[in-house]
């Protein structure tokens, strides 16, 4: 998988956005950072905890121009039916994606072999659909939405200000680095 600096393939699926049922394809997602969050299934037992923990960060997502996009290969109905029923799930009021067919899964890369559900995995899109940031994990590993937020600053940081980089742990506001030869050997 090696997916990095790559542009996002053609989709169109539907998706269960707050209360509605609403169609969805990759030119929803152009001119806007976007965080693709794919997850193995419903009415499973990581999967919500991560989801709320995502839930918990959306406004602040959405004040950095970042829409959340869940994935998994469920369908829009089942998405529809875990919100109702779990208050975690409830809460959500990004886009969660039905991919029954494995359109989108599959254009990530990210389906698990022989068994029709999506890995656990974050995909950071910026503004022109190319794919800046990408995490995979093994089933039983949840992902921190705290982190994840660090890194789409530092992405959001690094496409603003050509030139720079951030360092490891780098937190908004912290210093950055510019890259040149009188650097190397120095850090």
């Amino acid at each position: 998988m090696n997916l990095m600096n790559t542009k996002i393939k053609p989709f169109s699926a539907t998706a269960f956005k707050e209360g509605e049922f609403v169609d969805i394809t990759e030119a929803d997602v152009l001119g806007k950072w976007g965080i693709f969050f794919f997850y193995p299934a419903d009415f499973t037992f990581v999967c919500p905890t991560e989801l709320g923990d995502i839930a918990d960060h959306y406004e602040e997502l959405q004040r950095l121009g970042v829409e959340v996009f869940s994935v998994s290969t469920d369908t829009h109905f089942t998405h529809k039916a875990w919100h109702e029923t779990s208050e975690t799930i409830g809460k959500i009021k990004f886009y969660m994606i039905g991919d029954p067919n494995g359109v989108v899964t599959n254009n990530f890369q990210n389906m698990r072999e022989g068994a029709g559900l999506a890995d656990r995995a974050t995909f950071l899109i910026d503004p022109d659909g190319v794919i800046q940031f990408m995490e995979v994990t093994a089933e039983g590993i949840g992902r921190n939405a705290s982190e994840l937020m660090r890194k789409v600053k530092a992405a959001q940081y690094v496409a603003a200000h050509p030139g720079e980089v951030c360092p490891a742990k780098w937190e908004e506001g912290e210093e950055t680095l510019a890259p040149s030869l009188d650097l190397v050997g120095k850090i």
